[in-house]
């Protein structure tokens, strides 16, 4: 495997162990257990960005900037949601 099929498997990893986490945290009972897997969580998120990162350094997974009117344009989506 090269560098870069490596460093997605990984991030692709990352993004599933995350979204795992999260369901256990929101479906859990048990306060120490919940505050647990908010570390644990925390410290995935960390490892996901550093991933990220070094890819998005190295060209292999590039990114640009909204525009000004796409994101009103979400933000506009959530804001019946804020109540």
């Amino acid at each position: 495997m090269t560098e870069q099929e490596i460093l997605t498997d990984l991030l692709t990893s990352e993004k599933h162990l995350t979204s795992t986490v999260n369901t256990f945290i929101t479906e859990s009972t048990c306060a120490n257990l919940r505050q647990n897997l908010k570390t644990i969580l925390t410290e995935e998120h960390s490892i996901h960005e550093n991933l990220y990162n070094i890819m998005n350094q190295k060209g292999w997974y590039p990114t640009s900037d909204a525009e000004a009117q796409e994101v009103q344009k979400v933000k506009g989506r959530f804001k019946p949601l804020q109540g």
